[in-house]
């Protein structure tokens, strides 16, 4: 189990109170791992993994728990079957090779009011460390007797450091696909 450190100066008792120990688990018909990446040096293409799953194990003194989530590649939807075939393809994912991307993290750091979520993410079996910018949006009781997390992150790799290299010069300078990816991620969580 990894260890969060902050101070609790740096985070909202009530919703930290609220948050109970024991394992939360992400709840993915109310959350969204998308990204978002240039294309044409001009514009910006969307996309989401429509399949994944994972787990937060909440420590009894709260500083004291662990992320874990899965994706499968496969799922991705930009919403053009073609470009998505491409990125499922050995110049991409290679999701036949690599079915999954992982997540594990391993602490938590303050910067100023932010909290920076500290993790390894493994695409491609190529593992690198990632900083995701990580708020907790609240905590409330469900209808249906449950306790659920709300939670966002987001961070920026270059997906080269992944074996993720494809791409095409343009002729007028440039490139097809940019480097930099912003991972975005909105998570529900449900107390088990």
């Amino acid at each position: 189990m990894t260890t969060l450190v902050a101070s609790p100066e740096t985070l909202v008792g009530s919703e930290l109170d609220a948050l109970a120990p024991g394992t939360w688990t992400i709840d993915p018909s109310h959350s969204v791992v998308g990204f978002t990446v240039r294309h044409l040096m001009v514009s910006k293409v969307r996309g989401r993994f429509g399949e994944f799953s994972g787990t937060l194990e909440i420590g009894a003194d709260r500083l004291a728990s662990s992320v874990e989530a899965t994706i499968d590649t496969a799922s991705i939807d930009t919403a053009d079957e073609k470009r998505d075939a491409h990125l499922r393809s050995a110049d991409f994912f290679d999701v036949e090779a690599f079915p999954t991307m992982r997540f594990r993290s391993r602490g938590l750091r303050e910067q100023g009011d932010t909290r920076i979520l500290l993790g390894d993410l493994t695409i491609k079996d190529i593992t690198r460390p990632v900083e995701l910018k990580l708020e907790l949006e609240g905590v409330a009781g469900d209808p249906w007797g449950g306790t659920r997390a709300g939670f966002t992150a987001e961070t920026v790799i270059n997906r080269r450091d992944f074996g993720l290299d494809w791409n095409v010069a343009l002729d007028t300078g440039g490139v097809l696909v940019g480097e930099q990816v912003t991972i975005g991620m909105d998570i529900q969580a449900v107390k088990a």
